[in-house]
């Protein structure tokens, strides 16, 4: 008798277990978050749909460190060289005999501890300095560093900045007015590395207005990187719906694979 009645509860155990359904799979969805877009008087317009792909990423410290520091390293000229004591000149003749002249011996007056000689371990322009990142790294990359620029308050979303004709007086005007923002008073009062002007394409007369300002930075959104936007404070994009879309083009890339397909 015992033995029926742990049989039974086995079996029922098991057809408990074959009962229960399969978890459902999540299914990705884009979604997107508001935020208040200003006109160039520094007056709330509306407000502007902020895709979660590219600014609602979590903050990944790692990840960003490697992507600055490989592209530090790809902006590296590689010029700097010394000579070493193959390349210095004379040193043919031994400087004096081997022995009998009570002096350390010496076999060439190019030898490193030698004024005048080669330089040893110095860098050389032979050595290249570049490093490889890949297009998904640099893409998430991207957008961590745009989140947390977003979640901390730095970036401002701007109607286009348009100037008639390239004068810093106006660009300068422009951002006194936007620094009247709650939060962004270090557009006008920080005196190095204040905001970093996103422009949706090229314009001429934008980028010439800014052109004498120390402590501004003029780029396009298609060439937006993650070294840039932590140099500068504060973050403004003009023509914010344009600039943005475009952002959104770099961070999604078509390889790339949502979290519900891999799982």
């Amino acid at each position: 008798m015992e033995t029926k009645k742990t049989t039974t509860k086995k079996s029922v155990a098991k057809k408990a277990v074959t009962k229960k359904s399969a978890p459902a799979k999540k299914v990705a969805s884009a979604k997107s978050t508001e935020a208040t877009l200003y006109s160039a008087a520094a007056k709330a317009s509306g407000s502007i749909a902020l895709p979660e792909t590219v600014f609602g990423v979590a903050w990944n410290a790692d990840l960003v460190h490697q992507v600055v520091l490989a592209m530090q390293a790809n902006a590296r000229a590689g010029t700097a060289h010394t000579k070493d004591r193959s390349e210095v000149r004379g040193g043919g003749k031994k400087p004096w005999r081997q022995k009998g002249t009570g002096r350390a011996r010496h076999g060439s007056r190019r030898s490193p501890i030698w004024v005048g000689g080669g330089v040893a371990h110095g860098p050389t322009s032979e050595k290249d300095y570049s490093q490889k990142i890949n297009k998904n790294v640099r893409a998430r990359a991207l957008a961590s560093v745009l989140s947390k620029k977003n979640e901390d308050g730095e970036i401002v979303f701007t109607q286009k900045l348009d100037f008639s004709a390239p004068k810093a007086k106006d660009a300068h005007k422009a951002l006194t007015t936007l620094a009247g923002i709650k939060g962004y008073e270090g557009l006008a009062g920080k005196k190095q590395n204040a905001a970093l002007v996103v422009l949706s394409e090229r314009d001429i007369n934008t980028e010439k207005s800014f052109r004498n300002f120390g402590n501004v930075r003029i780029a396009q959104a298609k060439d937006v990187n993650p070294v840039d936007l932590l140099t500068y404070k504060h973050v403004v994009i003009s023509d914010a719906e344009n600039a943005i879309a475009q952002l959104e083009k770099r961070v999604t890339l078509k390889n790339s694979r949502t979290k519900a397909e891999t799982k």
